[in-house]
């Protein structure tokens, strides 16, 4: 993937980051705005990545900073699972599993291809401390090894103001289950 985008697309990328970190005062307190401005600029790829979960819908947004990097946090905080990460199963080995009917492609593929890791369950609760996210969708999480050796994946939804881990073959997919990404930048 070619890391650079156009000025234009960095004009822009950069003026909806701030409007949502701006609008979004919760997900961040104490973190001010020019200082993660300044880390983006100077960094091509994860602004790529960001332009990536814009345009799949995500809503990227800064959540946290990490204290020994110094690193700003970004997850997908879009209210329901990021509409263009859609109906995927969750890995490579699951899709190629899939005799028919196999979805475009697979969530840890597309996480990769974006230079974005999935959620953990752990990121995916946080999360839902700053806001009600997939109350009508789902999305896939990092599965543990051992569940995905068993052929399984997991996901999460906010359902009854509660918070489920579910389980699932890895190589299903829904049209109302995707994935949620997060960056550190």
């Amino acid at each position: 993937m070619n890391n650079n985008l156009s000025p234009d697309q960095r004009e822009e990328l950069l003026k909806v980051l701030k409007t949502r970190f701006e609008k979004n005062m919760n997900r961040h307190k104490g973190i001010e705005w020019a200082t993660v401005q300044e880390r983006l600029e100077k960094n091509d790829a994860k602004l790529r990545s960001l332009y990536e979960m814009e345009q799949t819908e995500g809503e990227p947004d800064v959540v946290g900073q990490d204290k020994s990097t110094g690193e700003y946090i970004f997850y997908d905080c879009a209210a329901e699972s990021p509409k263009g990460r859609r109906s995927l199963c969750y890995d490579r080995a699951a899709l190629n599993a899939r005799k028919e009917h196999k979805p475009k492609d697979s969530a840890r593929d597309m996480a990769a291809a974006m230079g974005i890791e999935l959620l953990t369950e752990e990121q995916y609760r946080e999360l839902q401390q700053l806001g009600k996210f997939d109350l009508k969708t789902s999305s896939w999480v990092k599965t543990p090894g051992e569940i995905r050796r068993l052929g399984g994946a997991v996901f999460c939804d906010r359902r009854y103001d509660t918070v489920f881990l579910y389980h699932n073959g890895a190589d299903s997919y829904y049209a109302a289950r995707g994935f949620r990404g997060w960056l550190k930048v």
